[in-house]
């Protein structure tokens, strides 16, 4: 198979951006992006704000409790408001009141969860990886979550082909299509700092010849991405930066090649998306197979992974920053992030439902050495109340303390890549067991 053909030599490196290598501690790499709208210092968590906001939290709140950069859905904005809404407002940073860097998503995930992840019933919230029964360690989704429950009783709404993808909106019915150019021209229009190649995500479920033929297909379109990126220019007062997709699921082969082939195109930043397995073991394999082959110049994210030991493993392989939904739609149900429970031990699930009898009378805050606004001020049996009382304060709150929880993990872990001790982090937020497993 061909390599894409990439577009005529021009300003394909986007300006205003550089990435910078700080510390190195095997290849888990402490660095520094820049960006037009600030510096993100990594490994970094980038928190989920799908509709132009981090569910019920002013960003003011957002950025009081470290989260350094937010993470936007292109296809839920283009459905509503509507990519030309957004630029009339001069762009997302100013419409959502953000100050801050800001990716957004190609919307190819959501031909997964529209298509396969219905097709398959799989998600990335519900339960990415089918071999295990329920979520992972210290910050994975709640099992049973409600978007599996909602796709089980639905029908495919995509249809995939060469041109790009056909696609039922699920607010109202109306049909649409997305292609690579298409999809370019809205996160344009949208302004985030980063925005991603179109791409086709794949299922745990799909065989391996489906998943070569798409992730072959994903390199053609990552190449009308570059032409159609360096056509059409920032539409706002600043640069943007293109990153390319790997897919080829969690097949050596495919996965090899992708990471060969999106890295010798000329983008700023590369992204791993896509399925990455059955368990927690096929994601670190995927990520071994695909990290080496990327350059070293460029920041990696790791698209749609929000749980510890996750995160440990991709960063003890040279990945750079994360986002995922889980740590605000835990608190949502009253799941607070914790690494310890009450016992000083290592908590296993890495949370605590707050909605449990237990926490009725309890006077402590959730985590008694977290420094975020709500553990300082509020103590669990309070939080408990607001849930039983259906207060939207309590989501919030938790909210706030969950951001918190992987702003601190994060800079606990640059610390720790700093002074070369990023074994001995791992060691302390999942004991020797796991440990051996992540690295």
């Amino acid at each position: 198979m061909d390599t894409p053909s990439t577009p005529p030599a021009g300003a394909l490196r986007a300006r205003g951006f550089a990435f910078e290598e700080i510390a190195r501690d095997g290849a888990a790499r402490r660095g520094r992006l820049e960006t037009p709208h600030g510096t993100i210092e990594t490994p970094a968590f980038v928190g989920v704000g799908t509709q132009a906001t981090v569910k019920g939290i002013d960003p003011d709140a957002v950025a009081r409790t470290g989260t350094q950069v937010l993470f936007a859905n292109t296809y839920h904005l283009y459905l509503r408001p509507g990519a030309d809404l957004v630029e009339a407002h001069g762009g997302l940073h100013r419409f959502m009141g953000w100050s801050g860097p800001l990716f957004t998503d190609s919307g190819g995930f959501q031909v997964f969860s529209l298509g396969a992840s219905i097709d398959h019933r799989v998600g990335k919230v519900a339960n990415i990886f089918p071999e295990e029964g329920s979520e992972s360690a210290v910050g994975g989704g709640p099992p049973g979550s409600v978007s599996l429950r909602r796709l089980r009783n639905r029908t495919s709404m995509v249809r995939v082909d060469e041109h790009g993808v056909r696609f039922t909106s699920h607010i109202d019915g109306s049909r649409h299509v997305f292609t690579p150019e298409s999809s370019i021209a809205v996160q344009r229009a949208l302004g985030a700092d980063v925005v991603l190649a179109f791409d086709e995500c794949t299922s745990p479920l799909h065989d391996e010849d489906y998943t070569r033929e798409s992730a072959e297909r994903t390199h053609r379109w990552a190449a009308r991405c570059l032409a159609a990126f360096e056509a059409g220019g920032p539409r706002h007062a600043h640069d943007q930066a293109l990153f390319g997709v790997v897919q080829g699921g969690a097949f050596e082969e495919p996965r090899r090649r992708s990471a060969d082939v999106i890295a010798a195109l000329p983008f700023s930043g590369v992204a791993i998306g896509g399925n990455l397995g059955r368990s927690h073991a096929d994601m670190y394999r995927v990520l071994d197979w695909t990290v080496p082959a990327l350059p070293e110049s460029l920041p990696r994210h790791l698209l749609g992974i929000g749980d510890v030991p996750s995160i440990l493993a991709a960063v003890a392989r040279g990945v750079d920053t994360f986002d995922c939904v889980t740590p605000t739609r835990n608190a949502r149900n009253g799941m607070a992030l914790v690494r310890l429970d009450d016992d000083g031990v290592l908590q296993p699930r890495g949370r605590i439902n707050l909605q449990n009898a237990s926490h009725a009378r309890a006077e402590r805050p959730i985590e008694a050495t977290c420094d975020c606004a709500t553990c300082a001020r509020f103590s669990r049996a309070y939080l408990r109340h607001l849930f039983k009382a259906n207060e939207s304060l309590g989501p919030q709150l938790v909210t706030i303390h969950n951001l918190r929880f992987m702003a601190r993990l994060m800079r606990e872990i640059r610390d720790a890549i700093e002074a070369g001790l990023f074994d001995a982090v791992v060691r302390r937020w999942l004991g020797d067991g796991v440990r051996a497993r992540v690295r």
